[in-house]
């Protein structure tokens, strides 16, 4: 850590390698004995590990396409978290469009969604997920610069929300990609 330490966080947390995706070589930490596996999980995939906090709560994402946000899609994991096997294992999650939050959550994680998008400066499409808490705060965890694309991803079932075919949203990404060499 460079000499630096970060004010500990309580149990549980979550460890991560920095640059995987899809919750590949992620782990919950509950208690002080899970700290050595999930470390060394993480380091198999790559030599910067996060440590997060863990929030429980609602779990949604906002995609956003060409710098407009979609429905806000709610997550719910059958097992509980929204794992590897959650999110690749048919039928171990449901989606729900629009989520079942207050209108103006939803309203304001679009926006909050849009800026960011503009903000990073992203094109195409970009996806960001958020934890919405037992109290109602909105916790940002993450933006999605490559979001799935097959047909049962996040960001299809978003699209198909407003009438958008998968055809259509791959036509849209394709038409406002450009090569930057």
């Amino acid at each position: 850590d460079g000499g630096r330490s970060a004010a500990p966080l309580p149990l549980p947390v979550i460890v991560k390698p920095n640059s995987e995706g899809s919750t590949i070589g992620m782990s919950i930490v509950k208690k002080p004995e899970d700290w050595k596996p999930a470390l060394e999980e993480a380091s198999k995939h790559d030599a910067v590990i996060l440590i997060e906090q863990f929030i429980t709560g609602t779990e949604v994402t906002v995609a956003v396409l060409d710098g407009k946000a979609l429905p806000v899609l709610e997550i719910v994991p059958k097992g509980g978290f929204y794992d590897y096997s959650s999110k690749y294992t048919k039928g171990m999650t449901e989606y729900i469009v629009p989520a079942r939050i207050e209108e103006k959550v939803s309203a304001r994680l679009k926006k909050l969604s849009e800026k960011i998008f503009s903000q990073l400066k992203l094109s195409g499409v970009a996806r960001m997920d958020y934890i919405i808490d037992a109290s109602g705060q909105e916790w940002f965890l993450e933006v999605n610069t490559i979001p799935g694309m097959t047909e049962t991803s996040l960001v299809p079932k978003a699209a198909a929300a407003t009438g958008i075919t998968f055809e259509t949203l791959c036509e849209q990404i394709l038409k406002g990609a450009s090569l930057k060499i």
